[in-house]
């Protein structure tokens, strides 16, 4: 066993092939910032990928249910169409007849939303696994299976065009192994990005990194929606073939961590941190060969300080953002701005400033934390803004299409904020916690809890709105300031502890023994 083990952690040391390859190239190793920015491309095309497929069920429902939006087969970017009155719902006709059993029948939608609600389950269920395998196994392996099955079963729904399968449950388990792959992504693209960023610029950099979700969104869309004169399965079969491509580019070219691939800081790497004030004496994560590390456990990492708060606030913070993504298009579709309905395509086409706005307040909730170091203050101010946003644009946004657009983006930039800070830049740093010693094993265990968790408020959340939207839009929007406002108030407690942090920092800073000392080490 001694030796099979020995060999098997050379092994999972070893660089991947493609980077021996250019380094073979090269004539040389490539340097610690070359493979910072190999792993920043990697990670971003992976999850890119990831959402791409997520994305493709959106734009196909309305050919699967003639009943549904028709955003699907009308998805020409930003031309802007009108009706007079709420657009109806017509028939899309294939060649094997209207929609596609048994999608078509008078509960289609609801089975469409039964489709979703078990993709998001199966999500959230696998995250808390993913994060529990990513802390015990090499992340890079990890990856390829969950792209290449995530390709398989996104394919595999789209096989039953040619195949003509009718059988709702054979969609339904489809849905299912694919939601769990999917799971995979999320907290291994953060672990290994947080393995090879430290903490003094890593909101920024991820903040503008986490852009991937909205070029996913956008693409998938788009690509869908171009493949659909062709049949709707090719809709489902070339995203699947280009996450599964991905995973192959991932197992080739990723870098799972510095120790990995034996890669060190530079000495004119180690001089612009030392001149930016970023402290470089103690790792961000202690290698495995100075420490014997030992994978943390699942309640072990619930522990840990913030991973709680972070992961509750998540969960109403996903709620809100998956509402919008399910429902924005619908809403707009059945809302009179300046007196007149846009057609559905063109609803779908509006939709997308969400996440344009929502890339803004990544970036901005990112820089904001790096600059004042405090996490929890910016994620809370930005959960607080969202609920005057969502008031305004529930309230105003019909006024007109210039302050629907402004809005929106002002809404999408507020909601997002936090998520995409929660989600990246706070599960890394909670993941290489001061209270874990330096032990790099817990990144994807973290990372999974607090996403797992907001996963979970992702699925209730639009599935709540199918039911109160019935009755009134005002109550959902009631519901999801009242749940911007928890996500806010559960981070009370850290938001205090960062304020008290700082008013120490600031009274010791100038303080008169601080000021001597400082006078002191000047002479």
């Amino acid at each position: 066993m001694g030796p099979f083990h020995e060999a098997a952690e050379r092994n999972q040391n070893k660089p991947p092939i493609g980077i021996r390859f250019l380094e073979s190239i090269k004539k040389k190793r490539l340097s610690y910032r070359t493979h910072q920015a190999i792993v920043l491309i990697v990670t971003f095309l992976a999850y890119t990928s990831y959402h791409a497929a997520r994305k493709t069920t959106s734009i196909v429902k309305s050919t699967l249910d003639p009943e549904s939006s028709e955003a699907g087969l009308k998805f020409v970017p930003w031309r802007i169409t009108y009706s007079s009155e709420p657009v109806e719902r017509k028939s899309l006709s294939w060649k094997l007849g209207d929609g596609w059993a048994p999608f078509n029948a008078s509960d289609g939608t609801a089975l469409l939303g039964e489709l979703d609600l078990a993709f998001l389950a199966m999500y959230a269920l696998g995250m808390y696994f993913s994060g529990h395998l990513g802390d015990r196994m090499n992340l890079r392996i990890l990856l390829t299976i969950g792209m290449v099955g995530t390709g398989i079963f996104t394919s595999l729904f789209g096989v039953g065009f040619w195949a003509n399968v009718h059988n709702f449950y054979y969609y339904l388990i489809v849905q299912m192994f694919a939601g769990l792959f999917q799971s995979t992504g999320w907290p291994s693209v953060v672990a290994v990005v947080g393995n090879w960023f430290g903490k003094k610029k890593r909101g920024l950099i991820m903040g503008i990194w986490n852009a991937h979700t909205s070029v996913g969104n956008i693409s998938g869309s788009l690509i869908a929606a171009a493949m659909l004169s062709y049949g709707w399965g090719w809709s489902f079969v070339l995203p699947g073939l280009l996450i599964a491509f991905a995973g192959l580019l991932v197992f080739a070219l990723l870098p799972v961590s510095p120790e990995a691939v034996g890669a060190d800081k530079d000495e004119d790497e180690l001089d612009s941190l030392n001149k930016a004030g970023e402290e470089v004496t103690e790792p961000l994560l202690v290698s495995d060969a100075d420490v014997k590390q030992e994978a943390v456990g699942f309640i072990e990492a619930w522990k840990i300080p913030g991973v709680a708060p972070f992961a509750l606030c998540l969960f109403f913070a996903k709620l809100v953002a998956y509402t919008f993504l399910y429902w924005l298009p619908f809403y707009i579709s059945q809302t009179a701005i300046d007196g007149k309905y846009l057609s559905d395509g063109t609803a779908g086409n509006l939709s997308t400033l969400f996440d344009v706005g929502g890339v803004v307040g990544g970036i901005l909730a990112g820089h904001i934390s790096d600059r004042l170091d405090a996490r929890a203050i910016t994620a809370a101010s930005f959960m607080y803004c969202s609920i005057p946003a969502l008031f305004f644009y529930r309230s105003y946004g019909h006024v007109s299409l210039g302050l629907n657009i402004a809005f929106m983006l002002l809404t999408g930039m507020f909601v997002n904020g936090p998520y995409a800070l929660i989600t990246t830049a706070v599960s890394a740093d909670l993941g290489t916690h001061s209270s874990l010693k330096g032990n790099s094993r817990a990144l994807a265990t973290v990372t999974a809890i607090i996403d797992g968790t907001g996963s979970v408020g992702a699925a209730i959340g639009p599935l709540l709105t199918g039911y109160i939207s019935a009755k009134s839009w005002s109550a959902v929007f009631t519901m999801l300031m009242a749940a911007a406002l928890v996500a806010g108030l559960l981070l009370t407690r850290l938001v205090v502890a960062e304020v008290a942090a700082k008013i120490a920092e600031s009274r010791s800073q100038g303080s008169p023994a601080s000021k001597a000392q400082a006078a002191a080490f000047d002479v």
